[in-house]
């Protein structure tokens, strides 16, 4: 076990060193506090509105979140500790070899304080993404500087920025950003007939399917590349999901549906429920949906061989820069006319 008032005492000074050094003025981030190589620290005011001082250059942070995790892979972070992917008992399915080897120390259930504080990070980063209370912050906060990232709901451009500023790299994520805008101005100038065309994204799961609404990120690269969602999912709803019933199939149709699993789950709940979310699994469940459901053959995507098995835990998820990249990419190899 971890002593959280002796942790309190050794974080608390230097934090507090920090605030008067930089009088803060409002300011969303400021420079660093210290001149020691290797121990300089930056003041920023989180998600949440709380001041944190942060390294400047931290060299050893925990992400646990799925979009914070994408971050801080994209930015080319050492991570020390992560969140296992929504619906899945290991990494998210297309971080998990970019982000190969880095331990499970969360899940989008809650943290585990215990093997959290053995990885020793310098940092941690949360977000609205998981089940994180003021308390559990409080607590995470006694092993090192943690910083809550974004909300729930956050536009997934706007929390990568965010988590970028925390970790010093504004920089570097702006780059990316550029390119994945350049990318987005390329794949919609090759959609030719495919123009205007509907999406549906499916997410099936034991019981029922669920459709996936606009507030969901991979709707907004949808949006970007000019395609529509077909009426039943252009809308906001009280989750980023909606179930649908087998006798209103239909709601799941458009000329193209993405489809994909998360761990077999319709709404996980979240947890190591040790299912697969990758390209394979989504196949795996487009089968089982054509041959266990009537009427899944009678759509007219699926007629005109439109129904494309998308990896779950990019598409369906929280999202983040990595997994756009990766929606981005398989809307443009299925669209993408010459």
């Amino acid at each position: 076990m971890f002593h959280v008032r002796r942790l309190s005492a050794l974080l608390a000074a230097p934090v507090v060193a920090v605030l008067v050094a930089g009088g803060l003025s409002g300011c969303s981030s400021s420079g660093d506090k210290t001149a020691e190589s290797g121990s300089a620290h930056r003041v920023i005011v989180d998600a949440k509105g709380r001041t944190v001082s942060v390294p400047a250059h931290p060299e050893r942070v925990l992400a646990l979140s799925e979009p914070t995790l994408d971050a801080a892979t994209t930015l080319d972070v050492h991570l020390v500790g992560a969140t296992s992917g929504r619906g899945q008992g290991g990494l998210p399915a297309y971080l998990a070899r970019k982000a190969s080897g880095v331990p499970i120390v969360a899940s989008v259930a809650g943290p585990n304080f215990e093997l959290i504080a053995k990885t020793r990070p310098d940092l941690i980063l949360v977000d609205g993404t998981v089940a994180v209370d003021d308390q559990s912050i409080d607590t995470l906060a006694q092993i090192a500087p943690t910083a809550f990232v974004s909300k729930t709901g956050e536009n997934w451009k706007e929390a990568f920025r965010a988590a970028a500023n925390v970790l010093n790299r504004s920089g570097q994520a702006a780059a990316f950003l550029q390119k994945y805008a350049g990318q987005v101005s390329a794949v919609r100038g090759k959609l030719g007939k495919n123009a205007g065309a509907t999406v549906s994204i499916v997410r099936w799961g034991d019981a029922m399917p669920s459709v996936l609404l606009k507030e969901i990120a991979a709707s907004t690269v949808v949006a970007e590349l000019g395609l529509h969602r077909p009426l039943s999912q252009d809308r906001i709803g009280k989750g980023h999901s909606q179930p649908v019933s087998l006798e209103n199939l239909d709601q799941l149709d458009a000329d193209w549906m993405f489809f994909g699993t998360l761990g077999g789950a319709t709404n996980p709940s979240g947890g190591n429920t040790g299912g697969n979310a990758d390209v394979a699994a989504s196949r795996a469940a487009l089968r089982r949906a054509a041959a266990d459901t009537p009427g899944f053959d009678r759509l007219r995507a699926y007629q005109l061989g439109h129904v494309v098995p998308v990896d779950g835990s990019a598409w369906m998820s929280a999202g983040g820069p990595q997994a756009e990249w990766t929606v981005l990419q398989s809307i443009a190899d299925a669209l993408e006319t010459s």
